[in-house]
């Protein structure tokens, strides 16, 4: 009988070594000795975490119709920095740091 549960971490090597090698997950699943639905899961969380360890920054929200100015950029950046310290000093005040 196949194993219900099974610490497939320690199996990764040989999995993947099998699926490059062009084993099918039904193959893999045979050959471990566990069920092809462990065999399926596991690629496709191998897939995400591949996938998610490239990731591209997007720019959130509508193109802007005309470039931003350096002067204006500098103001906009300067606005987000007084508010990030003006967080600080409230978080250090309810923390009855300051």
């Amino acid at each position: 009988m196949k194993r219900k549960w099974t610490n497939i971490k320690i199996m990764e090597p040989e999995i993947i070594q099998m699926r490059e090698s062009g084993k099918s997950r039904q193959e893999i699943a045979e050959a471990l000795g566990l069920e092809k639905r462990q065999v399926i899961w596991w690629v496709s969380r191998y897939n995400r975490r591949k996938k998610a360890g490239v990731t591209i920054a997007k720019h959130k929200g509508r193109p802007r119709k005309t470039p931003i100015t350096t002067e204006h950029e500098k103001d906009l950046r300067i606005k987000e920095l007084e508010r990030e310290v003006e967080l600080y000093r409230s978080f250090l005040h309810a923390a009855g740091r300051m």
